[in-house]
């Protein structure tokens, strides 16, 4: 029988600025070698959970604890904080947080180098696990030079290096373009297996972690566990709707055509999913449902032309890329980390100067305008919350570019509230902001933009770390924003919102525009898909697997229909 390495046993967790526990009465053991993922809406808890089993609950983040927590049948009271890290290692969300050395081989070797290892054991080892983990070529690169998924890989040796017996990753595809997310499932799983270590992993993305095997899911919500389940057995019940986290949207799709979901379909993976005997029901739905109205086009209102740019001499990160935006639309712009998407729109809000092409608005050059007077039309929400923050409170951040601009105190404080309400932000308006997750800290960015009305909004990555619930309320709004004529373009690796949301995907690889085309053809183009990273949506894989001749129109039908249900549920 395996050993127990974790046992919460009542277990409960009071934050000392909280005025009720967030943990409440937690009794859940994990077993040597296997592989858990928590998941759970914003707020559940399931972050805690993860902070309890590093160690930063109690030791960073202080409160009162009840109950106990053994680590390989040891009790977490009678460890400190270092001895809890030669047993866990933690992947951060946001790995440029957990960074030491200048170098891909210092930031490996630094917990040997601080253990005073001898430098042949330490070369040795970093040269092991640096092999493991896919960077042995990259060991003398900065790592400011890497991209998100190298620099979640560093990040994955550098806690492997002490041979941890835990290994817990909290949002590992929060940053990641989709085939690299796909990439480190599959390295997760892969390390997981060689190495027998217990994993667990904290992540809202459900059905991009269920591409490889998990032994168990753990559902956590208002700071309780209200399942334990293996993911065939979770997926044929209802919980995951109840708990507004996003199933994976072959299981939509079949529950919307009236199919009941047991644990023997093997809905876990869509590879293994039973769909035989949902086929004629499929088929029903698929004609029943109403096909998209394309929409009508109208003026311009942002356009690039030949736009070429390179942050050093001779090397371009955007090469003659040329588009328009109309007015009212809602665009992506997807491709790999480190494609040049992020680039794009310095250069549109005036951030970077092009080396050579120009760009109009409303069909005037704006080319030489200032950041301030481009800032007035065009509004920019970046992708780390920290660069944008600059005031300590909620409140404050939100209204600072009114009260730059002279607006009157009462309008201020009207448009504040209105817009914290939706950005889900109003219960914490007189919270400090360094007391937020990076979820909610990306919610007060998009607040502090959308208060000022711009006619158009440019956001990279606007949904990372949200669960579904947020995501949903987000994206209703930009939607009902762009329904009253606000332009929207999204930096998005979310192939889901790209689906969803964005029936124009514009595609950038290698600095280069490879395709502008609706969104559901991106997807259905196994050669864009390669070139930029992209993941085929498992819809197809069902329409395909029905027998449904219509793989796109079936996706098509099946987001406007998801659309219509989910706009009615709020």
């Amino acid at each position: 029988m395996k050993k127990p390495v974790i046992q919460f046993e009542n277990y409960s967790f009071q934050y000392r600025s909280q005025t009720a526990p967030t943990l409440h009465e937690i009794n859940l053991t994990i077993y040597e070698g296997e592989k858990v993922l928590i998941i759970g809406p914003s707020g559940s808890g399931k972050s805690t959970l993860g902070h309890c089993l590093n160690g930063l609950v109690p030791f960073s983040y202080k409160g009162e604890v009840s109950g106990s927590l053994k680590i390989s049948g040891e009790n977490t009271k009678n460890l400190d904080i270092f001895s809890l890290s030669k047993k866990v290692g933690t992947v951060l969300q946001d790995p440029d947080g957990q960074f030491i050395g200048l170098t891909v081989a210092e930031d490996i070797a630094f917990a040997l180098e601080n253990d005073g290892a001898p430098q042949t054991q330490m070369f040795a080892k970093v040269a092991e696990v640096s092999k493991m983990v896919d960077m042995a070529d990259y060991l003398d690169s900065s790592l400011h030079q890497l991209s998100g998924g190298q620099k979640q890989r560093v990040s994955l040796a550098g806690v492997m290096v002490d041979d941890v017996e835990i290994l817990l990753f909290d949002e590992p595809l929060a940053n990641l373009d989709p085939a690299t997310g796909k990439y480190a499932i599959e390295l997760i799983d892969r390390i997981q297996k060689e190495t027998n270590k217990t994993v667990v992993i904290i992540e809202h993305r459900l059905e991009d972690v269920l591409h490889c095997h998990v032994d168990r899911i753990i559902v956590v919500d208002d700071g309780r566990i209200i399942a334990d389940m293996t993911p065939d057995e979770l997926l044929a019940s209802p919980i995951l709707e109840q708990c507004s986290i996003r199933e994976p949207l072959y299981v939509k799709a079949v529950k919307y055509a009236g199919c009941e979901i047991t644990p023997e379909m093997q809905p876990a993976h869509i590879e293994s999913f039973q769909v035989d005997g949902c086929k004629d029901q499929l088929a029903n739905w698929f004609r029943k449902a109403d096909a998209s109205i394309p929409k009508q086009k109208s003026e311009s209102i942002l356009e690039l032309k030949d736009i070429t740019f390179g942050y050093t001499t001779g090397k371009k990160t955007i090469q003659g890329v040329s588009f328009s935006i109309e007015k009212g639309e809602m665009v992506s712009i997807v491709g790999k980390n480190g494609a040049g998407k992020s680039t794009l729109s310095k250069l549109i809000c005036g951030f970077e100067k092009p080396n050579a092409g120009r760009i109009y608005y409303r069909g005037k050059d704006i080319s030489e305008d200032t950041i301030k007077e481009r800032a007035a039309r065009i509004g920019m929400v970046m992708q780390n919350p920290n660069q944008m923050i600059s005031k300590q409170m909620i409140y404050e951040e939100v209204a600072l570019g009114l009260v730059i601009r002279g607006v009157p105190e009462a309008e201020i404080k009207e448009r504040v509230l209105k817009t914290l309400k939706i950005c889900g932000l109003y219960p914490f308006r007189n919270w400090p902001i360094s007391a937020l997750s990076f979820g909610q800290k990306k919610r007060v960015t998009i607040a502090s933009i959308l208060v000022l009305e711009p006619e158009i909004i440019i956001l990279d990555e606007p949904t990372a770390g949200q669960d579904f619930r947020h995501y949903s309320e987000i994206m209703e709004f930009l939607a009902e924003l762009n329904r009253h004529g606000v332009t929207i373009i999204m930096i998005t690796h979310d192939m889901h919102l790209m689906l969803e949301y964005t029936p124009r995907a514009v595609v950038i690889a290698g600095g280069r525009k490879i395709a502008d085309d609706t969104a559901v053809n991106v997807l259905a183009d196994s050669q864009i898909i390669k070139e930029a990273n992209l993941k085929e949506t498992s819809l197809f894989e069902l329409a395909i697997r029905s027998g449904i001749g219509e793989p796109k129109e079936f996706v098509r039908r099946f987001i406007a229909y998801d659309r219509e249900v989910r706009q009615q549920w709020q």
